[in-house]
């Protein structure tokens, strides 16, 4: 089968990669004083330029800077648009994993002002990443997709005297975004991912069942977003390929979602104007591969079939079977490999090591060469 040459490609994986642990303590001293935001920013570059070279290394033909200039993969963005803010309030996020239970708390955030981009985010981010990769790779920016401005607060957090009709809160949110799609492929970004966990979460009961209690329409909350985020692609420039990636929670090896993709499927695979869609997969909490069946004819489907939450490492006979059990709803050359999620969402990063990191995506690598050729 003839290698792509278009992202996403057939070995890939998400976004953010585990800190360097002189990364960690240089964040540290410069969150009490002892050294300056300049040189923070140095030793970012630095482990930046580390991480772009094991990722080709590897085998990888996209990079990305691991997000290691962020906390979170979505807050850090979030907080930039104008006229949204966090506040006092404390938003609590409940996760589990394999042993037990964990709450991830952050601050809540407020639309208190029209929604707007006041400046390119992650856009020097991008521009440094672009001039550490050599020929042939291809760098990739990571952002969270609008529907993460809504779904962290919902119609609560807006303030209705600045929105008193939410459609112009809709129509301002993906305008925004709009303009910083034009902007970051201004810059020359060919390969954008909108990271989304609200379109994974909505197949979750439970979550449904929160959202209703806030006030919201949670049966047709994915709707609503699918529409908001083909509205802020729309008019991306042509050369511009924009994958989505999404996932039931990623937090110290834990996850807040669970159920398959069934209850959003039809619509997000036959509706969503994106070139790609990363799929969590690497366990039974994912669900089976039918809903794939909507998936149309030139989407590509990126299998999350290794995960970043253990160390273990899955056997190539495993991948391989899953892949054609997959394949039997959407075509093989329609389908990619990688990790389920990044395996550092947030600062913290995921319960593995930096050489469990590396063999995981080394075979995924190996995988789609063997399969693809």
């Amino acid at each position: 089968m003839a290698p792509r040459e278009n992202p996403p490609f057939r070995a890939d994986h998400v976004g953010s990669l585990l800190r360097p642990t002189r990364l960690l303590e240089a964040r540290q001293r410069r969150a009490t004083g002892e050294i300056e935001a300049g040189e923070l920013r140095a030793i970012e570059d630095d482990a930046i330029r580390d991480v772009v070279r094991m990722q080709r290394e590897v085998g990888l033909r996209s990079a990305t800077d691991g997000e290691f200039r962020r906390t979170s993969w979505h807050m850090d963005f979030i907080y930039r648009l104008g006229g949204v803010h966090p506040t006092d309030e404390k938003i609590q996020v409940h996760f589990r994993n394999a042993g037990g239970e964990l709450d991830f708390e952050s601050a809540a955030l407020a639309i208190d002002g029209p929604v707007r981009l006041n400046e390119t985010i992650f856009g020097d981010d991008f521009s440094f990443l672009a001039s550490t990769v050599e020929p042939g790779i291809t760098p990739k920016l990571t952002i969270p997709s609008p529907s993460m401005v809504h779904y962290r607060g919902g119609m609560a957090a807006i303030d209705p005297a600045v929105y008193p009709d939410h459609e112009q809160f809709w129509a301002d949110l993906s305008a925004a975004y709009a303009e910083q799609v034009r902007r970051v492929a201004a810059l020359g970004c060919r390969y954008l991912q909108l990271d989304d966990t609200s379109l994974a979460y909505l197949n979750d009961p439970a979550q449904r069942r929160l959202l209703t209690e806030r006030g919201d329409d949670a049966d047709h909350q994915h709707l609503r977003y699918i529409k908001q985020i083909n509205a802020a692609i729309a008019d991306r420039p042509a050369g511009l390929n924009v994958t989505t990636h999404m996932c039931r929670g990623n937090f110290r090896s834990s996850w807040a979602a669970e159920g398959g993709y069934d209850f959003v499927a039809e619509a997000l695979f036959s509706e969503l104007a994106v070139d790609g869609f990363f799929l969590e997969f690497d366990d039974d909490r994912s669900g089976g591969f039918a809903p794939l069946r909507f998936v149309p004819p030139g989407k590509m489907v990126v299998l999350g079939l290794v995960t970043t939450k253990r160390g273990e490492l899955e056997s190539k006979d495993t991948l391989k079977r899953r892949i054609d059990e997959a394949s039997k709803y959407v075509p093989l050359e329609q389908i990619c490999l990688s990790p389920q999620c990044g395996f550092s969402s947030t600062v913290e990063g995921n319960v593995l090591t930096y050489d469990e990191e590396v063999a995981k995506l080394r075979l995924i690598v190996e995988t789609a060469e063997e399969v693809w050729g």
